[in-house]
C-alpha cells in the first residue's frame, strides 16, 4: 500500500481570482457570476489604459522624481463602451498636450465587443436584421440598430466583388451548373430572380464555386454570357459539364469550350419522367430505370433500355423522355464507373443550392446586394467546411480519366503550366 502523502496542488491564478470574486460578491446564480465579471471588466480596462499612459509619458503615476517630458497627466474622460459582457463605464486617462492615443480602446471607438464577426456569422446563417438586433440585445445587453447591421454586412461587398472577378484556373475537370429562384423587392413590387451557380472540380479534385450570377430568368443566352465570362477570367478547358436540360445550354457551352462533354443530369430526367407515372408505380418504375443507367456496360444498358420501353409502354410520355435523351445515357459508358458516378448528376451543385435555401427562405430580399451578401457569406462557410478536402474517391476518378489518351494530354498540358 502506498502511504506516501499526496503533494498539495498549487493554486492557479485563475483559482485565486475565483476565490476572491466569490468572497467579495457571494454569487448565488450564473447571472450573479456574470455581473461580477462585468464589474471586473471596468477596472481591468482602466489599469491597462494606465499602463499605456505610463509608456506614453515615460514614467509611472507615483514617480515624483525628475521627468524627461513636460507632458503630464490631465485627469480622465468618462466613456461608455460595449463589451462582450455588456455595456460598462470606464475612465480613460488624458494628457495635457492630447498626444495620448490609447490602443486598447482607441479614441472615438465605443465598441470593443468584436460584434462585427458575430453579426456576420448570424447574417451568414440567414437571420434577419431584426432577429440579429434582438439576439445581440438579449445576449450582450446593448442595442444595435438596423443601420449598423447593414453597415457591418456591407463590408463584405468589396470582398464579394473581388471574389466574383478573381482569376480562375486554366482547367476544370468537371463543372456542375444549376439555377434556383429567389424573390427580390424592386420598385415597389416583388420579382423572382434566377441565381446561377457553377461548382468546379479542378485536376486535383478540389472544389470551388466559380461565381454567382443573377438574372430575371434562366436562359441559354445568360448561360452563354456566363461561360464567356469564365473564359475571360482564365478558364481555357473543361472536360465535362453536368447540367439540367435548359434548352440550348449544351450548344452554348460547346461554343465556348469546344471539346467539352455536356451531360444531362440523370436525376433530373427521372424527375421529368415520373410526372407521367402514377405514384403507385414510382418505386417499380425507378428500379427498372436504374438497371439502364446503372448497367455494368453499354450493351447491358441498351438491352435494359429495350426492356424498359416495353415494360412501361402504357406511359408513353415517361418513355419518350428517355428516348429523346438516351444519348446522354450512352455517353456515360465512354468512361469508367468512378467517372460516371461523378458526371451523371448535378447533386453536387444542388447541395450548394440547398445550403443557400436555408438562408433565403426568410422571404423577399430588399435588394440584389442584400441577397448577394448573404449568399457570399454562406459560400465562405462552405469553403471552411471544404478546406483541404478533395472529392471522394478522386484517385480512382483521376486514374480512369487518364486512360483516355486525349484527356490525359489535356490534363497534363495545363498541369505543366502551373
Amino acid at each position: 500500500m502506498n502511504t506516501m502523502a499526496r503533494k498539495k496542488k498549487d493554486s492557479t491564478p485563475g483559482e485565486n481570482l475565483a476565490k476572491q470574486i466569490i468572497e467579495q460578491y457571494n454569487p448565488k446564480s450564473v447571472a450573479d457570476m456574470q455581473n461580477a465579471l462585468k464589474d471586473i471588466f471596468g477596472p481591468m480596462f482602466e489599469a491597462m489604459l494606465q499602463g499605456e499612459m505610463n509608456d506614453h509619458l515615460g514614467y509611472q503615476s507615483n514617480d515624483h522624481g525628475s521627468k524627461s517630458t513636460d507632458n503630464r497627466r490631465n485627469g480622465y474622460t468618462s466613456k461608455k463602451i460595449k463589451t462582450s459582457a455588456g455595456e460598462i463605464d470606464i475612465n480613460v486617462p488624458r494628457d495635457r498636450d492630447a498626444s495620448f492615443e490609447p490602443k486598447l480602446v482607441p479614441k472615438r471607438k465605443k465598441d470593443v465587443s468584436e460584434i462585427e464577426e458575430k453579426v456576420l456569422a448570424m447574417y451568414a446563417r440567414g437571420m434577419s436584421q431584426r432577429d440579429i438586433a434582438e439576439t445581440i440585445e438579449d445576449i450582450y445587453g446593448f442595442e444595435i440598430s438596423h443601420e449598423t447591421i447593414s453597415e457591418i454586412t456591407d463590408c463584405v461587398l468589396d470582398e464579394l466583388n473581388d471574389w466574383q472577378n478573381r482569376p480562375l484556373k486554366k482547367m476544370y475537370t468537371f463543372l456542375f451548373v444549376d439555377c434556383m429562384y429567389v424573390t427580390i423587392r424592386k420598385e415597389y413590387e416583388s420579382k423572382s430572380y434566377a441565381i446561377y451557380t457553377i461548382l468546379g472540380y479542378d485536376t486535383n479534385g478540389e472544389k470551388d464555386i466559380l461565381g454567382l450570377w443573377l438574372n430575371e430568368s434562366e436562359s441559354k443566352h445568360t448561360w452563354m454570357q456566363i461561360f464567356d465570362e469564365l473564359k475571360t477570367r482564365g478558364v481555357e478547358d473543361v472536360l465535362f459539364i453536368s447540367m439540367d436540360g435548359v434548352s440550348g445550354l449544351e450548344e452554348g457551352a460547346k461554343a465556348i469550350f469546344k471539346d467539352v462533354v455536356v451531360q444531362r443530369c440523370i436525376v433530373h430526367l427521372i424527375r421529368n419522367s415520373i410526372k407521367y407515372v402514377p405514384s403507385k408505380d414510382y418505386k417499380k418504375f425507378t428500379q427498372t430505370l436504374k438497371k439502364v443507367y446503372g448497367a455494368p456496360s453499354l450493351n447491358a444498358a441498351r438491352k435494359a433500355f429495350e426492356q424498359f420501353c416495353q415494360e412501361w409502354s402504357q406511359y408513353p410520355g415517361a418513355v419518350d423522355v428517355w428516348k429523346r435523351n438516351f444519348n446522354h445515357v450512352e455517353q456515360l459508358f465512354d468512361y469508367g464507373s468512378a467517372v460516371r458516378k461523378v458526371m451523371y448528376t448535378t447533386n453536387a451543385v444542388e447541395s450548394i443550392n440547398s445550403s443557400f435555401r436555408k438562408v433565403t427562405k426568410k422571404g423577399a430580399f430588399p435588394s440584389e446586394n442584400a441577397l448577394l451578401k448573404v449568399l457570399y457569406l454562406r459560400i465562405t462557410e462552405l469553403y471552411k467546411k471544404w478546406d483541404g478536402s478533395r472529392v471522394q474517391n478522386w484517385a480512382m476518378v483521376r486514374n480512369q480519366l487518364v486512360t483516355d489518351e486525349k484527356i490525359k494530354a489535356r490534363i497534363e498540358k495545363y498541369e505543366h503550366m502551373i
